[in-house]
């Protein structure tokens, strides 16, 4: 998104045009609709889909204040019931969303799409798209797949002109949309998921304006209350409990892990009420915030306005209605009268900041005042800091409040930032949410212990292509194959096209280079420069990467890892090196060495050694000899002796 902080890119629908086939029932308000009664089962299953995230500015060994809490093991309900594991990419402040990876078709084609609570409709942009954007990854071909499926027109969806198949439109608050029509296919999520890809509905669209249309991530991953909603689609499959979590990592962090379907909580979780005829968003009974443990002078009913209090995971900040918003500003203020105030990053924005805090995030709370949520059942969740602020982009120990009055809208809207580091139950089969403070970025971890199938190697062809793989086994790796047996890799090389041009990108080479290095994990040593050229209006680089230090080769898997993450786009570039693609790349064994090569260096100090030994023993042998000469020589009485200098007392 242009500016992360109006990313409300699902919450607040102006318009609302829906595919209805499972009998929702609207109510008299045509924004909000009512879902059937909550499902239950024993058949149905968890998936674990982790969510990863690291910036370059991040500490690989931050810590929090609750890392205590954070180290015990969260339960699952069934041990039996995890699924499938996905990551999660992208940077919740500077790219104002988190996304994960989705594969749709027979043979799979993969999409970056927004994890979204607050939007139903699954979409993707669509080959036939002729108002969209330049995105991550290449449209959805419907032709190229085997299972796809047109939704055809019917009496539950709104149909195109000549009605013959559905379509959807979608109107978000920021003014940006998105169009097309809806098809049905296979959707899977990797090949660490023992979880049987599934058909369902999603859109296909053919235009896309505002936010949408220059957006980085190719679509959105509806997860909110609507039955063309993913997570609406596998419960009513049995697939899923009625339930899934999210995690969001903490400033400067990340890391996290998303769960669709149900786990035992935590036995402190905070929870509160969660009314899905209330509105159709996830929204909680919010009574009071307090602020260094006084309460705000406000009236409970001010957080019940329009849709209540909404929780939007696709919103980046926080935005309360204008009572609301004066109060707690005013009261932060008045709490941090020793800091200065200053101007933020952006001159368009008025935004309230202030410097002398220090660059230490974990030692935030020592200077600004904790927050705490009151909910209508008496429970309270406390907010750090990082909760309430995002760091200043252009001055050094300097913060500024990430929550904002939302105009003349009486809704509050929770975004992201208001639970980093906070893991979010939404139990939708009993009507409530909860909420844990743990190190997210330490909750992926601890679900490794869980356990999940090692993932399976695929000896595909080295080509650029993903269409001869399975939709069950769709690979986080690339397409490219992976070498047979224990291969030792001396050498890696590969090619990168940045939409940049050359003039433009020289200056930041190096730069690029760290990116590179910090989002592969290695050593800036590691990664060498060995081309740069233009290529139209673009960039093309040649890198290579090298085992570090006196290693001689790094593992095959090391390897293809290194590959999979840039053919798959997880290695994040700031938008100044515009859009990559890896165009090519290679992988060479170590050279064959003889066996006085590979015993060189322990010769060559052997040599050495002797040579120095050899050397000392003969100086300690003259050496000895003149001392022994000096004791025994013979002067004769006549001889002439030289007359000593006597020295001053």
């Amino acid at each position: 998104m242009a500016r992360p902080r109006f990313v409300s890119t699902t919450i607040l629908i102006l318009f609302f045009t829906v595919f209805n086939p499972f009998n929702v029932v609207f109510s008299d308000d045509p924004s909000t609709f009512l879902l059937r009664p909550s499902h239950g089962g024993s058949n149905r299953q968890t998936m674990f889909l982790p969510l990863s995230l690291r910036t370059p500015n991040s500490s690989r060994n931050s810590a929090t204040a609750d890392v205590g809490i954070s180290r015990r093991h969260l339960q699952r309900s069934d041990p039996h019931h995890l699924k499938a594991r996905m990551r999660l990419y992208d940077d919740l402040l500077r790219n104002g969303y988190y996304t994960t990876r989705l594969w749709i078709g027979t043979p799979p084609q993969t999409f970056a799409l927004i994890v979204d609570t607050g939007s139903t409709v699954t979409y993707v942009p669509c080959s036939t798209c002729k108002q969209c954007g330049k995105h991550q990854d290449p449209k959805f071909q419907p032709e190229l797949s085997n299972t796809y499926q047109p939704v055809e027109c019917n009496i539950d969806c709104t149909c195109d002109n000549d009605r013959v198949q559905c379509v959807y439109e979608r109107q978000y608050a920021e003014m940006s949309s998105s169009s097309g029509v809806l098809g049905e296919d296979i959707i899977s999520f990797g090949n660490q998921s023992v979880l049987t890809p599934q058909r369902a509905v999603f859109g296909c669209e053919n235009v896309e304006t505002g936010d949408i249309y220059r957006q980085h991530a190719d679509g959105i991953m509806g997860l909110g209350r609507g039955d063309l909603s993913v997570v609406d689609q596998l419960v009513d499959r049995g697939v899923i409990s009625d339930s899934f979590s999210l995690c969001y990592g903490g400033m400067n962090v990340g890391g996290g892990a998303m769960v669709l379907g149900g786990i035992a909580p935590p036995a402190d979780m905070v929870f509160t009420h969660s009314d899905p005829v209330r509105s159709p968003y996830y929204n909680i009974d919010l009574k009071e915030i307090h602020v260094a443990g006084k309460r705000l002078s406000l009236n409970p009913r001010v957080f019940d306005g329009k849709h209540g209090t909404v929780l939007d995971s696709g919103t980046t900040y926080a935005y309360l209605p204008e009572a609301a918003f004066v109060a707690f500003k005013d009261t932060i203020m008045k709490e941090l009268h020793l800091l200065k105030q200053i101007h933020g990053p952006d001159p368009n924005y008025n935004d309230i900041c202030f410097s002398g805090a220090g660059s230490d995030v974990s030692q935030l709370s020592k200077t600004f005042p904790a927050v705490e949520m009151v909910f209508g059942n008496g429970q309270k969740l406390s907010l750090s800091p990082e909760n309430y602020l995002f760091q200043h982009s252009k001055v050094r120990g300097a913060y500024c409040l990430g929550i904002f009055q939302n105009g003349k809208d009486p809704t509050t809207l929770l975004g992201g930032i208001m639970v980093r580091n906070t893991l979010v139950m939404y139990d939708r089969e009993h009507g409530k949410i909860g909420f844990w403070k743990t190190n997210c970025s330490e909750l992926w971890e601890r679900l490794h212990i869980f356990g999940a199938p090692p993932t399976v190697p695929s000896d595909l062809d080295r080509t650029n292509s993903t269409t001869d793989i399975s939709p069950t086994l769709a690979p986080p790796r690339p397409s490219q194959g992976v070498l047979p047996g224990e291969l030792q890799v001396g050498l890696i090389t590969f090619y990168i096209s940045l939409s940049v041009n050359y003039s433009d990108l020289k200056p930041h080479i190096t730069e690029l280079a760290q990116f590179i290095a910090w989002e592969l994990d290695v050593d800036i040593s590691q990664v060498h420069l060995l081309n740069f050229t233009s290529k139209g209006n673009d960039s093309l680089t040649r890198w290579a990467i090298m085992p570090a230090g006196s290693v001689d080769y790094v593992s095959n898997a090391t390897a293809m890892s290194f590959i999979a993450r840039l053919a798959e786009h997880h290695v994040q570039l700031p938008d100044t090196f515009g859009i990559y693609q890896l165009v090519e790349w290679n992988i060479e064994p170590p050279p064959k060495r003889t066996s006085w090569q590979h015993h060189y260096l322990i010769l060559v100090v052997a040599v050495i050694a002797t040579l120095i030994l050899g050397l000392s023993a003969s100086w300690t042998w003259f050496i000895w000899r003149r001392r022994q000469e000096a004791l025994v020589a013979y002067k004769t009485v006549d001889a002439a002796v030289l007359q000593e200098e006597l020295q001053p007392l």
